[in-house]
């Protein structure tokens, strides 16, 4: 049956599969995608793809640096075509460690040339298909439209059950997966619901908003129950020990010397203690034990008094430090703040309001948000590394 051409046998085979695909396939509607767009300024990571060179734009990539398509534009018109593939249920796959849904990813196979004549391309990833027949008009909100089922092809092969007697491929087999709410898929879910409201489809089928509602809660309630880490030592009593481990102190109001456990009273002054017994993992809140007064400063006073408290406020985080009468030793540091890492932000109405807000060599870093001016431009300190990388010809 196979000829060095395609003649009319594979026709006449081609047509009747196609005819298979109209009686006993499924409308599914096509949003074609048609390459990148670049966002506007301050949206997401604005870069400017170049396709000029390429005559196919869905075969650009926006960022060479990571070889991904992330701000994707498609077809306003959507395309129907006829494809079939096998229902399943979505079960739960136990014989692993851990919980696998395995079977979310679904086949559809396409006739080969009813597609290249609809689409004037074959499917290729991007695409996202819409499957009118798993609507859910029953939703468990108050929706009063019908729940939409979208799916993004991940990859596209040509089957082997797509092979007829002449040797040539009639067949496309479409891997796809639920499109999820993130950046590549934005064109589609900006769309109206048609619920009448001027709710669009994310506002019906994302669940990301959802999502961060329930974070921001969990987030808000363990501040309610754990503002800031470690606990609170400021009402426990240290006393003062000496290098012999007796009780430091500097002298009585009566003269005496007397300075058993025995025989203190309140006349007795005490010195004060040398290092915090009360210590743990984020316990440090710089404040001296006993309730000493302590100055606080960018550089050490001058002639300081043995004993003396100083909280140096230029070092991240603060550190308190005692004078032994030789050197400034460091008491504890001010590590007991915000179990967050929200950095200094507006918290007029966050639930973390009263407590310290952390301050850290990671946070000042991560929640960067400061401008320098190189070369007379104003410019953000924390820049992505695909605007800061960009790829330079080696010539």
């Amino acid at each position: 049956m196979y000829r060095p051409e395609k003649g009319n046998d594979f026709r006449f085979l081609d047509r009747v599969i196609n005819e298979q695909f109209q009686v006993g396939g499924t409308d599914i509607f096509i949003h074609k995608y048609i390459g990148t767009t670049s966002p506007a300024p301050g949206e997401s990571t604005p870069t400017t793809p170049d396709n000029s060179t390429n005559p196919i734009p869905e075969l650009g990539i926006q960022d060479v640096l990571f070889m991904e398509n992330r701000d994707r534009k498609y077809d306003p018109d959507v395309y129907v075509m006829r494809g079939i593939y096998t229902m399943q249920d979505l079960d739960f796959n136990l014989s692993q460690f851990g919980l696998f849904l395995s079977n979310d990813n679904i086949m559809i196979h396409f006739h080969l040339a009813n597609c290249v004549d609809m689409l004037q391309r074959k499917i290729m990833p991007g695409d996202v298909f819409e499957l009118p027949h798993l609507k859910d008009e029953y939703a468990l909100d108050d929706s009063i439209v019908a729940l939409k089922r979208f799916y993004v092809v991940t990859d596209v092969s040509r089957p082997t059950n797509g092979f007829s007697q002449t040797w040539y491929p009639h067949l496309l087999r479409a891997k796809c997966q639920p499109l999820v709410d993130s950046q590549e898929f934005a064109e589609i879910l900006n769309q109206e619901s048609d619920a009448g409201d001027g709710s669009t489809l994310r506002d019906l089928l994302s669940t990301y908003q959802k999502s961060i509602d329930i974070n921001n809660q969990i987030i808000a309630q363990a501040n309610l129950d754990a503002p800031i880490s470690g606990y609170d030592t400021n009402h426990m009593f240290v006393i003062p020990t000496d290098e012999n481990g007796l009780v430091d102190y500097a002298a009585a109001s009566d003269g005496t010397n007397d300075a058993s456990m025995d025989t203190m009273d309140a006349s007795f002054i005490l010195n004060t203690p040398n290092q915090n017994v009360y210590i743990g993992v984020s316990n440090g809140n710089v404040i001296p034990s006993n309730g000493h007064a302590f100055g606080s400063g960018i550089t050490f006073p001058g002639a300081p008094s043995t004993g003396q408290y100083f909280l140096r406020t230029d070092y991240l985080p603060n550190a308190l430090y005692r004078f032994d009468g030789r050197r400034w030793v460091i008491y504890e540091q001010g590590v007991r703040m915000t179990m967050n890492q929200f950095g200094a932000q507006d918290v007029s109405a966050a639930p973390w309001q009263d407590s310290q807000i952390r301050q850290t060599q990671k946070t000042s870093f991560i929640n960067n948000i400061t401008t320098a001016t190189v070369n007379g431009q104003l410019i953000q300190e924390r820049q992505a590394l695909s605007k800061v990388l960009k790829p330079k010809a080696d010539n």
